[in-house]
């Protein structure tokens, strides 16, 4: 009888009392918010930096004062005085981003100006740029967002040249709008990765093994040689874990050496090659060069507070909150873009910034969507889901792009 009470009391001592229990449940319920306040301080500060990052690389320009940063500002709706083209006047618009033409009602986003919080962006003027550019050659060279922010220049400049004094002319991987009457161009060169790759043809690029030549350039560099202003971007055709990197000839494959290489390792060596090029090539004397950094995408409606599972689809106004930073862009990789540049600043070439992505990031509204014209036929099921097949990476326009060749003109003027 002894031995049975003492064994009794042993369990009773294994079980945990009831108030051992809440203490516990209390202990884990402190342990958990602590964890969540910890998580948003840091979450808050990591936006706070990449706001700050996002915000830079502004230089000063004559003119401006010195404390003008052109890349931190709002956007203000200003139907007064933008568009600064419209859409139907435009000769050589893309059908690709023709959001208008191509139905869609709310004409809100062609309204947007710009606003630096510390100074006023000089207001563009087609015909003090076509002066700039008298006998000289504007070269776009990248993927489809620098095509689109060609196609916003061209248009920008197109409605002060009668149509007997301009052309356009593609040819392969370049497209070239003239300006007969001040010997201008205003070129667009495809090369999505600067670098060759599977990728270089204008028309058949989509590959589902997407290989790079990181140390070939010159098959695309020689058509920019000569240019007196260069504008490059390369970033969203980078987009994966890793990419396939030859060593050899896309003429003879099969005797080539083949490596996949991580993100953003793959990126560095590609624009090391790229600023290699430069160092040798570029008359330091004659042309200015840009860089254009990642233009985001809106493809998560969740980071601006929307609905989880949706994406740019039915978006009508721009994100308002100053400091909104999404995840369309990749810090990493423009970290890589800032080192490369600043080894070539100190050997003497200088690769001015323009700096689009925060202020790009809050214009969710402004991509085309389902509104462009599709070169492949829409199934039955995606008509009834519209949003899978929007396209939240380009821009319409009139547009966010005209905003990124307002910066570009305001450097342009003054170099």
């Amino acid at each position: 009888m002894a031995k049975k009470q003492q064994q009794q009391h042993q369990v009773m001592q294994q079980v945990p009392s009831v108030g051992g229990i809440r203490s516990s449940f209390q202990s884990l319920v402190a342990l958990l918010i602590a964890i969540l306040v910890v998580a948003t301080i840091y979450i808050r500060q990591s936006n706070e930096q990449l706001f700050q990052y996002w915000t830079t690389y502004d230089k000063t320009i004559n003119g401006l004062s010195s404390s003008c940063n052109l890349f931190a500002g709002q956007w203000v709706f200003d139907n007064r005085s933008y568009p600064l083209y419209k859409e139907k006047e435009c000769t050589f618009m893309s059908d690709q981003l023709a959001c208008e033409k191509f139905g869609r009602k709310d004409l809100n986003y062609q309204f947007w100006r710009w606003q630096p919080h510390q100074c006023d962006l000089p207001r563009f003027n087609a015909t003090a740029l076509l002066e700039k550019l008298r006998n000289k050659r504007l070269v776009y060279v990248g993927d489809s967002l620098n095509r689109n922010q060609w196609v916003s220049m061209v248009c920008l400049v197109d409605s002060v040249i009668s149509p007997t004094f301009k052309s356009i002319h593609n040819n392969g991987s370049i497209n070239i709008f003239k300006a007969i009457e001040y010997n201008a161009t205003i070129e667009f060169y495809w090369s999505p990765l600067l670098v060759e790759s599977n990728s270089d043809d204008p028309i058949s690029h989509r590959v589902p093994d997407r290989i790079v030549r990181v140390q070939a350039i010159e098959k695309h560099a020689r058509h920019w040689t000569d240019a007196d202003y260069l504008v490059f971007n390369t970033y969203l055709w980078w987009r994966r874990r890793q990419m396939k990197v030859l060593w050899g000839s896309f003429e003879s494959p099969e005797d080539g050496v083949y490596k996949a290489v991580k993100l953003p390792r793959v990126y560095e060596m590609a624009l090391q090659t790229w600023a290699q090029w430069l160092e040798v090539h570029v008359d330091r004397n004659k042309t200015q060069l840009f860089f254009m950094s990642m233009s985001p995408t809106h493809q998560k409606a969740n980071k601006w507070g929307g609905i989880k599972g949706e994406n740019c689809y039915s978006e009508t106004e721009p994100v308002t909150e100053e400091g909104y930073v999404g995840d369309g862009a990749s810090p990493r990789m423009m970290h890589v873009v800032d080192s490369v540049l600043g080894e070539l600043k100190t050997r003497g070439l200088n690769v001015q910034m323009i700096n689009i992505t925060q202020l790009s990031d809050y214009r969710k509204e402004g991509h085309p969507s389902i509104y462009r014209k599709h070169w492949e036929t829409i199934t039955e099921e995606q008509l009834l889901n519209p949003k899978n097949y929007s396209d939240c990476i380009h821009w319409c326009l009139p547009g966010v792009p005209d905003v990124w060749n307002e910066l570009l003109y305001a450097y342009i003027l003054e170099l």
